[in-house]
């Protein structure tokens, strides 16, 4: 399996799938005779430029692993204590303020080794991570995004704090390799998702890698997208679900989906009342345009509520393991008939 996406949606979905990979003393509890994952691959952008991040990608001119090192976490054997580091972030007060330490360290064997992938592999073993993860690109490479008034805006920080809708996206330098794993892993899948998470900043942005779309219009698995709860004032405003995947197909320049899992419950009033105040709203699930795309919806209830919501990670991941079981399954009706 791959999952391709970035931000905190991708770490969610991660925390569901880790379940379901046999891993060293073996699996974590599932129902029986639940669908298991003999190999994850998570693909997760690097455009952030922010916080953290930001600083070590402009103080030690290395890619930014905060996405990175959130997938990592999520996918750890067990999330204690040396999870709970690579988590821990400085208080105010030096220069330490407000970094990561998982961050630094993925920085310290960046400079020891010379090789940010070689880093993001090893830190990945010292947590016993569940699963693969692999930077969309290597290359260091800059957000830019065409605005609805005709601006330009560079920079994923900018980008997002700007208050007028994305229109286009692209990178600086443009068409920037993939590690040639991560075009293996896709090849090789029997099912890959994208998203949840922003639509431009976490999911697009891994369509403008170099072979990714050809990669994902030419695969053999089953391709799910996993659309997100609630939209983002200027990256999905107003956007149903439809439109958010009529804007991936316009960066992808192709189809890439066999199926979309959306939300169908409804959101409380008060978590509505919250997101609004930011700007957000429920995502509109307009099954029918979906499906007249020619993407089979999964719907269902796939929301968990809290101070924010989240997707409910063991539903999503049940309902995402069945897929491959139902495509074969009419794979070979139709070969009979």
């Amino acid at each position: 399996m791959v999952a391709i996406g970035g931000g905190t949606g991708l770490s969610t979905l991660l925390r569901g799938l880790k379940v379901r990979v046999p891993h060293g003393g073996g699996l974590l509890e599932v129902p029986a005779h639940a669908p298991l994952i003999a190999d994850l691959t998570a693909v997760v952008t690097v455009t952030d430029d922010g916080g953290s991040s930001g600083r070590l990608r402009r103080d030690f001119n290395m890619l930014p692993p905060g996405d990175l090192r959130n997938c990592m976490v999520a996918l750890s054997e067990d999330e204690g204590l040396l999870a709970q580091l690579f988590r821990h972030r400085f208080g105010s007060g030096g220069e330490l303020g407000g970094h990561n330490f998982g961050n630094l360290f993925i920085a310290a064997l960046t400079e020891m080794t010379g090789d940010f992938a070689l880093a993001i592999k090893m830190s990945a073993e010292i947590l016993a991570t569940r699963g693969h993860i692999l930077p969309a690109t290597q290359r260091d490479v800059t957000l830019a995004a065409r605005m609805e008034d005709g601006s330009v805006v560079r920079g994923e920080t900018k980008i997002t704090a700007s208050r007028q809708r994305i229109v286009e996206l692209t990178l600086e330098p443009p068409d920037p390799p993939p590690p040639a794993e991560t075009l293996e892993a896709i090849a090789r899948a029997d099912l890959i998702t994208m998203g949840p998470g922003s639509l431009y900043t976490s999911i697009v942005t891994n369509l403008l890698v170099h072979g990714i779309p050809e990669a994902l219009g030419a695969a053999r698995g089953t391709r799910v997208f996993v659309c997100n709860l609630m939209t983002q004032a200027n990256e999905s405003l107003h956007l149903t679900a439809s439109q958010h995947i009529q804007r991936i197909y316009e960066h992808a320049g192709r189809p890439i989906f066999d199926y979309a899992l959306v939300n169908t419950a409804p959101i409380s009033e008060k978590l509505r009342e919250r997101y609004a105040a930011e700007g957000a709203e429920e995502t509109v699930a307009d099954v029918e345009r979906i499906e007249a795309m020619g993407i089979r919806c999964v719907a269902g209830d796939f929301a968990d509520e809290g101070d924010v919501v989240r997707h409910a990670a063991d539903r999503v991941t049940q309902a995402l393991l069945e897929l491959p079981v139902r495509a074969a399954g009419a794979a070979a009706a139709q070969a009979r008939g």
